[in-house]
């Protein structure tokens, strides 16, 4: 028999589905993040920079790449808003494709590493015995080699843009990802819901997809968010060796890289691509900080 205190339905065609209660919690968590203003300030910041990254061309008429050596080290002015570099490039129109690079790729690894992360959780936990020994063992592996080792050499196989990067990156951050969903769906698949929808002959993709991955998605969102910031400044330090992406293509890591060398001549150079990626790491943070705290619900009774 099952308690009616579980979020139970028995629908008449023989199946088990959750009550709106579950979609409840996904309700009063966005009211949650919404009524901290810090947090949608910082989330606001990022789309804007996501915007203006993906709207660069209209931004600004100028090729990021075209050097003018008439004008190397020109300080700011209406026609160079944040002045040019040492070939004579616009910064503030390179400051703004670097965008794409250190946003897309920021993106693009954490969706790589929480969707391959979470779907080796799932099965680790669904199926366990050697299955979850198996790909627990690869995970420890993994984990055990220092992430920058693995940075250099994956950078030295492969010539990244701007996919292959995020794909470096997501190899490196989904382990993590695959613990936190196997903790949690080792505890969810042993609960009433899941095991009575098992007895009325739910198959494992209905009871994976339907009753186990609602369920640990809060922890998803939750560890993504926190992962974002990690991976832009993985990023940043990818191309600042010379790993990641490759001049003449900007981004922030490599404009930072090309500036050290000016520094003495120009040091606006090293503040502008610097304080992007400070004020985007430190952006992302807050913000995901802000995810955990609403949605995370041993946090939500505080």
């Amino acid at each position: 028999m099952i308690d009616s205190s579980e979020v139970l339905e028995v629908q008449p065609t023989g199946t088990v589905d959750t009550f709106p209660e579950h979609s409840g919690f996904w309700l009063a968590s966005w009211k949650r993040l919404a009524s901290n203003r810090l947090a949608l300030a910082c989330g606001v910041f990022v789309i804007v920079l996501a915007i203006m990254g993906i709207a660069a061309p209209l931004i600004s008429s100028k090729n990021p790449t075209t050097s003018d050596l008439s004008h190397v080290f020109n300080g700011s002015s209406t026609h160079h808003l944040l002045g040019t570099d040492d070939l004579g490039r616009d910064v503030f129109t390179r400051l703004l494709y670097g965008t794409r690079i250190s946003l897309g790729v920021g993106v693009l690894a954490v969706a790589f590493a929480m969707a391959f992360g979470t779907a080796v959780g799932l099965v680790a936990a669904f199926y366990g015995k050697w299955v979850d020994e198996v790909l627990m063992r690869i995970v420890d592996m993994l984990l055990a080699i220092p992430p920058v080792f693995l940075f250099i050499l994956l950078g030295i196989l492969f010539r990244p843009d701007m996919v292959t990067l995020a794909a470096i990156i997501a190899f490196v951050f989904w382990g993590p990802m695959a613990r936190l969903v196997r903790s949690e769906a080792l505890s969810v698949k042993t609960r009433d819901y899941v095991l009575a929808a098992r007895l009325i002959g739910a198959g494992d993709i209905r009871l994976l997809l339907r009753h186990i991955l609602p369920n640990v998605l809060p922890i998803v969102v939750i560890s993504s968010s926190l992962a974002l910031a990690q991976v832009i400044l993985a990023e940043a330090a990818l191309d600042f060796l010379g790993l990641g992406i490759r001049p003449p293509t900007p981004s922030w890591g490599n404009m930072l890289a090309n500036a050290q060398y000016y520094f003495s001549s120009s040091p606006m150079l090293v503040v502008y691509p610097g304080l992007a990626i400070f004020l985007t790491v430190l952006a992302t943070t807050l913000f995901g900080n802000a995810v955990r705290d609403a949605f995370d619900p041993r946090l939500r009774s505080r």
